[in-house]
């Protein structure tokens, strides 16, 4: 890390400086940082064509009517794959970011289960580098592409803010709250097992170097509407004051606390500093025995998230808003395999 750079000594005869080996560490760390962020499933497990009628289509998945299929341009100058589930009903739109180690093929079941038990459409895609979309995974590849995606659901399905819930899972979280701390009126957040910065996933540091990916430590302060926030669980007591409308869920470890019951990727502490920076908390959600990639199986993953959007449905129903026209759109221009296949049925810092 850069600070340990004060501790090495200069040999006889060195040439480099202490700041380029600050850089040259730094550099280091940040490109370890992004080889583990990204594992984009090879090979993909869909492919897109167009049908009969000049349509596009998913290859690879069950056909579905009430999905459209979009190649959106991105300003890194890439060109993504996003699908927009329908539901004849919704209110709310949900734009998820997935996992890491997934893409919209992998996560067609999981898609088809929110949209059923939600009631709610669902915007998804998959990041430059991933399943049919070109380009590179990088952090801020995954930041154009959720802002061509935002680009997209306000002008193709006129979307608004305040009828919108982003989720970010994982590493999906990086590109969701970097939406959620631009557009201020957003209906809600969910961030699902995520990360407070890429470093702190593999270091527990305590300030944030230049050098660091997906600063979610610092952009979480800066998002305005309920949050809601996905991990496994440890035994604490209550938090007994939160304000009704904001929602996290994560959760904590039960037995290491640096690693957590069955999350071996990313440490309880992320999702507990990220509610404890929270402007707007609302009833958190604790996982007990849960994993970094399972916690969608469990019946109270589906409980909760199902309260979170019947509460953002009330506040968006009670305080109706206009459509905004001033605010200009966002610029256009093996490891952890979060795999989610099927969800059990309801019964069962600073």
């Amino acid at each position: 890390m850069y600070y340990a750079v004060s501790y090495l000594k200069r040999e006889k005869g060195e040439k480099r400086s202490w700041e380029f080996l600050g850089c040259e560490m730094g550099n280091v760390t940040s490109n370890v940082a992004a080889r583990f962020a990204f594992f984009p499933p090879d090979p993909p497990t869909y492919d897109v064509h167009k049908d009969e009628s000049g349509k596009l289509v998913l290859q690879g998945v069950t056909a579905d009517k009430n999905i459209d299929v979009h190649m959106l341009d991105t300003k890194g100058g890439n060109k993504i794959i996003a699908t927009f589930w329908r539901h004849p009903v919704a209110r709310l739109t949900l734009l998820y970011s997935h996992g890491n180690a997934a893409d919209l093929g992998q996560m067609h079941e999981l898609f088809n289960e929110l949209r059923a038990h939600l009631r709610v459409n669902i915007m998804s895609y998959d990041y430059s580098g991933y399943g049919a979309s070109t380009g590179k995974p990088t952090e801020f590849n995954t930041y154009y592409d959720i802002e061509a995606v935002y680009n997209c659901l306000k002008k193709e399905y006129g979307v608004k803010q305040e009828d919108l819930i982003v989720y970010g899972q994982s590493v999906g979280s990086g590109p969701t709250l970097h939406l959620a701390s631009r557009v201020k009126k957003l209906g809600g957040v969910v961030l699902h097992s995520a990360i407070l910065s890429g470093i702190r996933v593999l270091y527990p540091v305590k300030m944030t170097f230049w050098f660091d990916i997906f600063k979610n430590i610092d952009k979480i302060r800066r998002v305005q509407c309920p949050v809601l926030v996905i991990h496994v669980s440890i035994l604490i007591s209550y938090v007994p004051y939160l304000r009704p409308n904001v929602i996290m869920v994560h959760s904590f470890c039960l037995i290491n606390p640096l690693q957590g019951t069955d999350d071996e990727i990313v440490d309880w502490s992320h999702g507990k500093r990220l509610w404890e920076l929270s402007k707007e908390k609302y009833d958190p959600l604790w996982v007990k025995g849960g994993g970094h990639c399972n916690l969608e199986t469990f019946p109270e993953y589906i409980k909760h998230l199902r309260k979170f959007i019947s509460t953002i449905e009330k506040i968006s129903i009670s305080k109706p808003a206009k459509q905004l026209t001033s605010t200009p759109s966002i610029t256009e221009h093996k490891h952890c395999k979060c795999l989610r296949l099927k969800a059990k049925k309801e019964k069962e810092e600073s």
